[in-house]
C-alpha cells in the first residue's frame, strides 16, 4: 500500500518531459519512449535521468511570462534587497494558498515521485554497476534537492519514496505532515550515496560530487550541524575541480566556468521550448533591466550593450546599492547596469549628437521613472539574445563556489574559528575588489566577523541569485529585514516607493488551496493563512 501518495493525479505515462528528453552529452532527443524501456534497460535508465535535468530546468528556468516564472522569480527578489514595479506584487493580496502559484508544490512532488521510480527500478535492471550507481545518484541528488527545497519554502511538508503505479495510483492515502528529522533523514540519505558514487568532474549540465555536497552543506546548516557543514564546505574548496574565476567571468556568456558547481544548459537549436532538449527561452534577463531606450527615443535604441528588450518589473533597492563601496568594489559595475547616464552613448543613427553622452535622465524625467531608468541588475545579461525579445538562450549558473566559500564561513564562526570564517568571507571579497580570485591584497578585509559583516558581503555578492530569501528565513530575520528594506513603487518612481508587509505566517509559502482542500485540510501547513 502506498502510505503517503500525492495530492494530484501523476500520469504515468511519463508526462515529465520523457517525450523529448535531453542528454547533455550527445544532445539527442528522444521521442515516444516507453515506459518499459525507461525502467527496465540500461539505456532506458540514462533516458529516465536525462528527463529529469530537463524538468529540473523546467523547475527553475522555465521560459515565458508564467506563474512558474513567478514561482522562480519570487525567492530572487522578495528580500530586504529587492525593489518591486509591477507585474506580481510580493506579500500581497494574492499571497494566499487560493491565489499564489502553486508551481513549487506540485512540480517538485512530480519529479520526485519519477526520481523515486528511477531508484526503486535500478534495483532490478542489470548492467555495469559502476554505471548504475552514478545514474542513480543522480536522481537521489535531486531528490533530495527537491525535498531540502520544498522544506525550505513550505515548512510542513510530506515525504514519500513509494513511486506512483498503476498498481497503487488508487491505494488509502495518508496525508501527514512529516517530522523535521524524517525529512532530513531523507534528504541527508539522497545527499551522502550521491557523494560517495559520483566524481567532482563532470560535463556540463551534470550534477557531480561539488554540488551534492554544496546541498548536503546547506541542509546541515539548516539542522544547525556546524561541523557537519564545514566538512561539506571544505571538501568542495580543498579538492581544486572548483575555484573563483576573474570577476568578469562569473556572469559572462560562459556559464559553464571553473566556479560553477552546476549550470542549466539552453540551447536555441535544440529547442526553443520547454519540452524539448534545448529547452525554451527564459525571461530572466529582461525581468530586472530597465528600458533606457524609452527615455528618449531620439537618442536611444534597443541595444544589446544595455540589456536590449527590457521589462523592468523588478530592482535592486537603495539599501542594497548602500551597501557598496561604490568606488573600490568593482562589483558594482560588473554586476549591475551602471546608473551614470555619462556611460550611456547616443545610438540613433543620424543623430547630431551620435556617440555622445544621453541626456541625463533627471532632466529628462525630473520625477523619475523607474521603468525607463533605475539602477539594474547585470547578472543575466545575454550578449547574444535576439533583438526584440525578452527571450533568452544563455546558460543560467545555478549553484556557484562563491556562495559555498560565504556559507563556509559562517559555518566556522559558529564553530568558534573566526579565524577560518574570516579567511574564507575575504576570499571573496578580494575577489571583489581587485577583479583575481587569486589576490591576497589585504587593503579591504574585514577583520571582524559579525553577523551584519557576514551578510552585508554575502549580499554584495549573491543579490538575486536565489539563496537571500532562504539565508534570512533559516537565521530568522526574513520578516523583520524584508520589512525593514523591501519597496514597491507601483507608480514607477520615487514618490511612489510604499512598504509591503510581510507577516511572519508568510516565511511558509502558501500550499495550493486545491491541494489543501484535497487532503482535507489537516493539521500543520500553511499556518496563518
Amino acid at each position: 500500500m502506498k502510505n503517503i501518495n500525492f495530492l494530484f493525479v501523476l500520469i504515468f505515462g511519463l508526462s515529465l518531459g520523457l517525450t523529448s528528453c535531453e542528454d547533455f552529452l550527445e544532445e539527442t532527443v528522444k521521442d515516444q519512449v516507453s515506459v518499459d524501456y525507461i525502467y527496465n534497460s540500461p539505456a532506458g535508465l540514462e533516458v529516465g535521468v536525462n528527463a529529469l535535468y530537463n524538468q529540473m530546468r523546467f523547475y527553475n528556468l522555465p521560459s515565458g511570462d508564467n506563474n512558474d516564472l513567478w514561482s522562480n522569480v519570487f525567492f530572487m527578489v522578495a528580500t530586504d534587497l529587492g525593489l518591486h514595479r509591477t507585474w506580481n506584487t510580493p506579500y500581497g493580496t494574492g499571497h494566499n494558498p487560493q491565489s499564489y502559484t502553486g508551481s513549487k508544490w506540485t512540480q517538485g512532488y512530480k519529479i520526485i515521485d519519477r526520481c523515486s521510480a528511477i531508484i526503486t527500478s535500478a534495483r532490478s535492471i542489470q548492467m555495469d554497476d559502476a554505471a548504475k550507481r552514478r545514474l542513480v545518484a543522480q536522481a537521489r541528488v535531486i531528490r533530495g534537492e527537491l525535498y531540502l527545497d520544498l522544506k525550505q519554502m513550505y515548512g510542513g511538508i510530506l515525504i514519500d519514496t513509494i513511486p506512483t503505479t498503476p498498481q497503487n495510483i488508487n491505494d488509502p492515502v495518508e496525508y501527514k505532515v512529516a517530522s523535521d528529522a524524517d525529512v532530513y533523514k531523507l534528504i541527508d540519505g539522497d545527499l551522502d550515496y550521491a557523494i560517495a558514487n559520483l566524481p567532482f568532474k563532470v560535463d556540463p549540465g551534470r550534477y557531480g560530487q561539488g554540488v551534492a555536497r554544496h546541498i548536503r552543506g546547506k541542509s546541515a546548516l539548516w539542522q544547525q550541524d556546524w561541523a557537519g557543514a564545514a566538512a561539506q564546505f571544505d571538501a568542495i574548496i580543498n579538492d581544486g575541480t572548483h575555484g573563483l574565476v576573474a570577476l568578469a567571468d562569473v556572469w559572462g556568456q560562459n556559464g559553464n566556468h571553473k566556479e560553477s558547481l552546476f549550470t542549466y544548459q539552453k540551447d536555441f537549436l535544440l529547442g526553443p521550448s520547454d519540452d524539448l532538449a534545448g529547452g525554451g527561452g527564459s525571461w530572466l534577463s529582461s525581468v530586472f533591466t530597465h528600458r533606457t531606450y524609452e527615455l528618449n527615443t531620439s537618442e536611444l535604441v534597443q541595444d544589446v550593450a544595455y540589456g536590449g528588450q527590457a521589462l523592468g518589473w523588478f530592482y535592486p533597492n537603495n539599501y542594497l546599492k548602500s551597501l557598496y563601496d561604490q568606488a573600490n568594489d568593482l562589483r558594482f559595475k560588473t554586476y549591475y547596469y551602471s546608473d551614470n547616464y555619462l556611460d550611456y552613448k547616443i545610438n540613433v543613427p543620424g543623430n547630431p549628437k551620435f556617440g555622445q553622452p544621453i541626456t541625463n535622465p533627471a532632466i529628462a524625467a525630473p520625477n523619475g521613472n523607474y521603468r525607463a531608468w533605475h539602477w539594474s541588475l547585470k547578472k543575466y545579461h545575454d550578449t547574444e539574445k535576439l533583438p526584440m525579445t525578452s527571450n533568452s538562450y544563455k546558460d543560467y549558473m545555478y549553484y556557484r563556489l562563491a556562495e559555498t566559500y560565504l556559507l563556509a564561513s559562517e559555518a566556522y564562526h559558529n564553530l568558534g574559528n573566526d579565524g577560518k570564517a574570516l579567511a574564507y568571507l575575504n576570499k571573496v571579497r578580494r575577489r571583489g575588489y581587485t577583479g583575481n580570485p587569486e589576490s591576497t591584497v589585504t587593503t579591504f578585509d574585514l577583520t571582524a566577523w559579525t553577523l551584519n559583516n557576514y551578510l552585508d558581503e554575502s549580499a554584495r555578492e549573491l543579490a538575486f541569485e536565489n539563496n537571500r530569501w532562504f539565508l534570512l528565513k533559516r537565521l530568522g530575520l526574513l520578516v523583520e529585514r524584508q520589512n525593514l528594506y523591501f519597496r514597491s513603487s507601483p507608480s514607477g518612481t520615487i514618490s511612489g516607493e510604499v512598504q509591503l508587509k510581510m507577516t511572519p505566517a508568510m516565511v511558509n509559502m502558501p500550499i495550493p488551496q486545491s491541494q489543501i482542500d484535497l487532503m482535507g485540510k489537516p493539521a500543520g501547513f500553511n499556518v496563518g493563512y
